[in-house]
């Protein structure tokens, strides 16, 4: 019997309901001539979870990133994200996976010439047709969700480290991604202007319903994310708050040793492992 084929719309059903997964990876694997960097690496994001990838330097932490947005091709493995198999998709194919993934790198890149405002709608000005007046009332809208404002006619130069992460975040955000990938986004902050970029992806997860990616050495934000949420007072105000155990078990972590995945599981049990890589890791 011949198997059945999953239409489009079918697809968008099955990614619309809760526990669907949006990013899978099965079996991947990459190496560069004789040096492995991801071995039989398989697993899945749920809609609304966020994975946080740790792993030393050079573990394939960011390699996993770079498949999933088609900067890189897998040796062997299937990579699937919002239904679209991307290993197997053109160029101007991928595009259009792109355009629902938000991604955050460690530096920001921002335009240094051009303003605030500028810089978190340029994506919808540059390559869109959405009214200005529009494009304008989502930038001061996504600056509003992250207490950035006052900020909206600054120049970059003007800007702390940590609001220029948080600007970047705008920018990602802004023309309403699904999925939301971050890249070492704390690394080099201090911690106090690193909590603020974390209270970010918090409120995005929470708040906006947005999956994530998360990679990062940064244990302490690593675990932050995890073990708080975000939501809204009496007043509709938004506040940080301690997760609670059912909200932990949404952000799962994976250990990469070597390109190989040696865990999978919560803040909880990552703790708990005895494992003596993880326990070095922690320590």
């Amino acid at each position: 019997m011949a198997k059945p084929v999953v239409t489009s719309s079918e697809v968008r059903q099955i990614l619309s309901e809760t526990g669907a997964p949006v990013v899978v990876f099965d079996h991947v694997q990459l190496a560069f001539d004789d040096k492995v960097v991801l071995r039989d690496v398989t697993f899945t994001l749920i809609k609304g979870h966020t994975k946080i990838i740790l792993g030393a330097s050079g573990s394939g932490k960011s390699t996993a990133l770079k498949i999933m947005i088609g900067l890189l091709k897998a040796d062997a493995g299937v990579v699937w994200v919002n239904g679209q198999r991307v290993d197997q998709l053109t160029e101007s194919e991928l595009m259009a996976v792109r355009s629902d993934l938000g991604m955050i790198f460690q530096e920001g890149a921002l335009f240094d010439s051009l303003t605030v405002r500028e810089n978190v709608g340029y994506k919808l000005y540059e390559e869109t047709d959405m009214p200005l007046a529009d494009v304008d009332t989502r930038v001061e809208a996504v600056l509003g969700f992250i207490d950035l404002a006052e900020h909206i006619d600054k120049m970059p130069s003007e800007l702390s480290g940590g609001q220029r992460r948080r600007v970047a975040i705008a920018r990602a955000m802004a023309f309403k991604p699904s999925i939301m990938l971050y890249d070492e986004a704390t690394t080099g902050l201090d911690p106090i202007t690193a909590t603020t970029v974390d209270d970010e992806m918090i409120k995005l997860r929470d708040l906006e319903k947005v999956s994530s990616l998360i990679v990062t050495h940064q244990l302490r934000d690593a675990f932050y994310v995890a073990t708080h949420m975000a939501q809204r007072d009496a007043r509709g105000h938004v506040e940080i708050v301690q997760a609670t155990p059912e909200k932990e078990r949404e952000t799962e972590f994976i250990m990469l040793k070597e390109g190989v995945i040696i865990f999978e599981g919560d803040a909880a049990a990552l703790r708990q492992s005895k494992d003596p890589y993880i326990v070095n890791f922690l320590s």
